[in-house]
């Protein structure tokens, strides 16, 4: 559920739906998928996560991946976090967690206009029992978590230390660390800074650090006491939620992050060890802010309800491009040290293609297709005056393919491999993959097309050149920090681009797999006006001849799907203007090609070009719906003047 399609499909059903309701569907379709088979490589390819060294940290002793965890309350169950795993995250929050469960089957509300979600009862969780034999079975991840303890509601400090020594027993030897709970139970500040001091010393008997858990709202003269123990903590947590009458809780939103951002910086004034700020974050800028003002690291929540599954990676693209800013900007590999090779690459399939477009455009046939056939094009007009045509529309859109799968590559070499993107990288070495092994194809029907052979016998070291000494390398252009109007119109370009990407892959398929088999298709054999038993009779080399086109076409097409879809997933990022001409100019070739000869020849059968239409409608409107983010903003470095409103 990336965030392409969360805007478009997803969100706007769920929040027709009542929040528990939608929350609980999405963890389980979400958990559900993970528990599959390659479920989490799906996940991980849906929104190719890769964390980058530069956003490795400690958080009070603990190593993590990258400075972004998980809120406990977002998942309270446990059901989906091997799925949330895969988002980009680098600790998981459990809790809280009392010693006994705290039920509540009342509605969770959003507050929509503050981003906001209220939770009827923040004590609510599985208790103790449950979820040290839930971590016990293992999680299906290698996250590390932080564990929240809080007394049960209505306890004594007396009691709440039992119960602290209690939960630290049964939950230790699954914890890399701990959330100590209890200045929000209403005890009395003298009260309640004598039973954080006995639950810390607790906590290091048990060798685990220990963080201090502030509401976002303490009353100073509260605050002003727990700050000469801070020293003595591993960190401090500036909490989540406001009260919101009774048991009630509001989590993140504005006023919390506001909240949030005054307490950070009182509790660094104060010397706290390590900041935590948990729940308040939207949007990147958020996190920023919250980093800047002292925070070490931050939790997401509401957050990943409002903005979508992709914050988390949007908030770590805004996190390493603030580290590495500064840097000295490594010197980019020569032409020949790699890149260069993809794009000589590219380079011969836009010649290729060019010159099968001139083929299909006069003679149709190269004298060895004559020769297999032991006839000659003439002969072949005479007996039908289609059959030169259709096969000449196979060619020209197989020209046309070529040229723009030559398009991309280059593209992509020249603005991904030689900048060190990972994407790029994938994408190039996937849609290679597919081109290649597609060639084999030809040969399904005994005929072996030496010009093929040739082409890829050029190509493919070109492509072995390429990946010899890739590196991966962050992007150092300015990622997008707001949750804004033109950010989230672009999520619907993405969606058209993915969805394009998909039908031809689908379409490639199709046509691969009719070629090796029934080779024809209705309207195929209506717009010839004869059958494939009258054809073969004619000449039994005929339709393995047509055959070798339509595979060839149809793994041409797959390969092309193949970048289109990646670039789609993967490549749509803030100011990337390169990206939204490489899907201009590398649908020309093949949407002109496409349309252009089916109109030349009179093979206008709507049925037959309806996904060719779709295709097209698709095209038009990705590129106008990803213009002004990939376009517009690519001179505009980060977008501060960007509207920071909600949604």
């Amino acid at each position: 559920m990336p965030d392409w399609s969360y805007h478009s499909i997803f969100r706007p059903l769920l929040f027709r739906m009542p929040a528990k309701l939608a929350r609980n569907l999405t963890l389980q379709a979400m958990g559900g998928l993970s528990r599959l088979p390659g479920g989490t490589f799906v996940i991980r390819t849906m929104g190719h996560v890769e964390l980058r060294p530069e956003l490795q940290d400690e958080l009070a002793g603990v190593r993590v991946s990258c400075p972004v965890g998980l809120s406990g309350a977002l998942d309270p169950h446990g059901t989906a976090h091997q799925a949330l795993a895969q988002f980009g995250i680098g600790f998981i929050e459990l809790g809280p967690v009392t010693v006994r469960e705290v039920r509540c089957d009342a509605p969770i509300e959003r507050a929509s206009d503050q981003e906001a979600i209220v939770y009827p009862d923040g004590y609510a969780n599985d208790g103790a029992d449950a979820v040290a034999a839930r971590l016990r079975k293992g999680t299906g991840h290698r996250l590390p978590h932080f564990v929240r303890l809080r007394p049960m509601p209505g306890s004594s400090p007396r009691e709440a230390l039992l119960q602290q020594q209690e939960l630290l027993e049964k939950l230790a030897p699954y914890a890399a660390g701990f959330y100590i709970d209890g200045l929000a139970e209403g005890w009395p500040p003298e009260e309640a800074v004598a039973y954080l001091r006995e639950v810390r010393l607790l906590a290091a008997a048990a060798g685990r650090p220990a963080l201090l858990v502030v509401p976002p709202r303490l009353p100073e003269g509260t605050l002003r006491m727990i700050a000469a123990q801070l020293a003595s903590w591993s960190g401090v947590v500036a909490g989540e939620a406001l009260p919101a009458g009774g048991r009630r809780v509001c989590v993140g939103g504005r006023e919390v992050l506001r909240a949030q951002l005054d307490l950070v910086r009182e509790l660094r004034a104060a010397g706290a060890h390590t900041i935590i700020a948990a729940g308040a974050v939207s949007q990147p800028q958020d996190a920023l802010e919250l980093l800047a003002a002292g925070a070490n690291g931050i939790q997401l929540h509401s957050g990943l309800v409002y903005a979508g599954p992709g914050l988390p990676k949007r908030v770590n693209e805004a996190i390493l491009y603030e580290r590495i800013r500064e840097t000295e900007e490594p010197s980019p590999p020569s032409f020949w040290a790699n890149w260069g090779w993809m794009s000589l690459l590219g380079t011969g399939m836009i010649i290729g293609g060019v010159l099968a477009l001139l083929v299909a455009l006069t003679t149709v046939l190269l004298p060895y297709d004559e020769s297999f056939l032991g006839v000659t094009r003439s002969v072949i007009n005479r007996w039908n005056g289609h059959l030169l045509h259709f096969m000449s529309h196979d060619r020209i859109t197989l020209a046309g393919t070529m040229m723009s799968i030559g398009i991309f590559y280059n593209q992509l070499a020249r603005h991904g491999l030689r900048t060190g993107s990972h994407w790029s990288r994938t994408a190039l070495l996937a849609s290679c993959t597919v081109g290649f092994s597609s060639f084999f194809l030809y040969l399904g029907y005994g005929y072996f097309d030496p010009l093929h052979a040739v082409a890829a016998a050029v190509l493919l070291p070109m492509l072995l050149l390429t990946i010899r000494g890739l590196k991966d390398l962050p992007s150092r252009k300015p990622p997008g920090l707001y949750n804004d109007a033109v950010w989230r119109r672009a999520q619907w370009g993405q969606c058209c681009f993915v969805i394009l990407g998909a039908g031809l892959a689908a379409g490639g398929l199709t046509i691969a797999c009719v070629g090796v088999t029934t080779v024809f298709v209705p309207t195929d054999l209506a717009f010839l006006g004869v059958t494939a038993e009258e054809l073969a009779a004619w000449n039994e080399r005929l339709i393995p001849l047509i055959a070798h086109d339509r595979a060839g076409f149809g793994g041409a097409l797959f390969s092309l799907a193949v970048a289109i879809t990646a670039s789609a997933l993967w490549g749509v990022a803030q100011g990337e203007d390169w990206l939204w001409r490489t899907f201009l100019w590398g649908g020309i070739p093949g949407f002109a090609s496409g349309l252009l000869v089916h109109l030349h020849i009179g093979y206008t059968d709507f049925v037959h070009l309806l996904p060719v239409y779709i295709a097209l409608l698709l095209y038009a409107a990705g590129l106008y719906l990803l213009h002004p983010f990939l376009v517009l903003r690519a001179d505009r470095g980060l977008d501060r003047a960007a509207s920071a409103e909600p949604f």
